[in-house]
């Protein structure tokens, strides 16, 4: 089958190829014919190295398609079921899944999905990005990544929900905790920015500022619900007028830039929020000093998945969507095919760009 696969790290293309195999199913096990796969920042944080994924890999991890064949024990599921790929699942019994309630941060079900690489070429082992490899005909996953929706859900906007959107979204709802009549500003309008100014706007945020660069995409961020669009040259002074440059109540920032992950810190207000929600390097980092965090009583936090939990989660952002509360179609830019995939992850931070998507026959 066709697959694109991550040769060496770091990496400016991937190598489609024709001859990937799969390994056989086993207990536990759901396979899936992938019918779309979003092509994600987060694939591009692989090939650069951001993200930590160990070479030869299937890439891709926002992914959705229906079910061929099931492994022993596994009764959620059946072939011809539509499901949704997560990459982070709960095992659903250690104590995040359980008492904690924070099933984004199972360990068990990440370890789970790295244990048993699916695919093959020839005799080599290939990897596979936190183990979905939507960037395939066809997966096989542990059981707990397979979530299944309604089959009247189109599969090419069900796959954003595998990662930008929840992501996106679930910070403003589930981890910054955005309320009715605040006011919040979104660093980063790409995909997940899109999502995360959605989800500001279905929670009711009475301003909401997206910041970018590309004036491209500040035109299309209001589209989808925010009420202000930014350079960042310009931030200041749409903070004074909005809050009388006291601070936002809220900041979301959707890029995973140290620079911009203290800019938002000092966007907010005393006592406002500043998310996290973009994925940096290891290795880098940013400083508060220990008086402003005791006097601002500001709080940071990072978002883990949306602080979702993809077994309600999913289905919960599909239920807005099919009540027109959320517009996934409209983040769809371009439909793709398999082949164009490197021509796609270049394509990654074009202002006319959200989410492209893998299109696969």
């Amino acid at each position: 089958m066709l697959a694109a696969v991550m040769r060496s790290v770091p990496t400016e293309n991937l190598e489609v190829s024709d001859d990937i195999t799969l390994r056989d199913v086993g207990p536990g096990d759901v396979k899936v014919k992938v019918t779309h796969s979003g092509v994600c920042h987060s694939d591009l944080s692989a090939m650069n190295g951001t993200i930590p994924q160990a070479p030869p890999a299937v890439l891709g991890h926002e992914g959705a398609g229906i079910v061929t064949d099931v492994g022993d024990g596994v009764t959620h599921v059946s072939p011809g079921d539509h499901v949704i790929i997560a990459f982070s699942p709960p095992c659903g019994t250690c104590a995040y899944c359980t008492g904690r309630g924070q099933p984004q941060l199972c360990m068990n079900g990440l370890i789970m999905m790295s244990m048993n690489p699916q695919f093959r070429q020839g005799d080599e082992v290939i990897g596979s990005m936190t183990g979905c490899g939507t960037f395939a005909e066809e997966t096989i996953v542990p059981s707990i990544a397979a979530i299944k929706i309604d089959a009247d859900v189109p599969l090419d906007v069900a796959a954003l929900i595998g990662c930008g959107v929840t992501t996106g979204v679930g910070a403003a709802l589930n981890t910054a905790k955005v309320t009715p009549g605040s006011s919040v500003v979104v660093i980063g309008a790409g995909g997940v920015g899109i999502a995360a100014i959605q989800g500001a706007r279905i929670a009711g945020a009475a301003e909401i500022v997206a910041v970018d660069l590309h004036d491209g995409k500040l035109d299309r961020a209001k589209a989808f619900g925010a009420t202000h669009g930014v350079t960042p040259d310009q931030l200041e002074d749409v903070k004074t007028e909005i809050t009388g440059g006291e601070g936002f109540d809220f900041a979301l920032e959707c890029i995973g830039n140290p620079v911009t992950m203290r800019q938002a810190y000092d966007l907010i207000r005393r006592g406002g929020t500043a998310c996290v929600v973009g994925v940096g390097r290891a290795e880098e980092t940013f400083e508060l000093s220990a008086f402003e965090m005791f006097f601002g009583e500001k709080t940071l936090v990072g978002s883990m998945y949306g602080g979702a939990d993809v077994r309600t989660d999913f289905n919960r952002f599909l239920r807005l969507y099919k009540t027109g509360r959320l517009d996934l179609e409209g983040m769809i830019s371009r439909r793709i095919k398999i082949g164009e995939v490197n021509d796609a992850l270049h394509a990654l931070g074009d202002a006319d760009v959200v989410r492209q998507v893998i299109e696969f026959d």
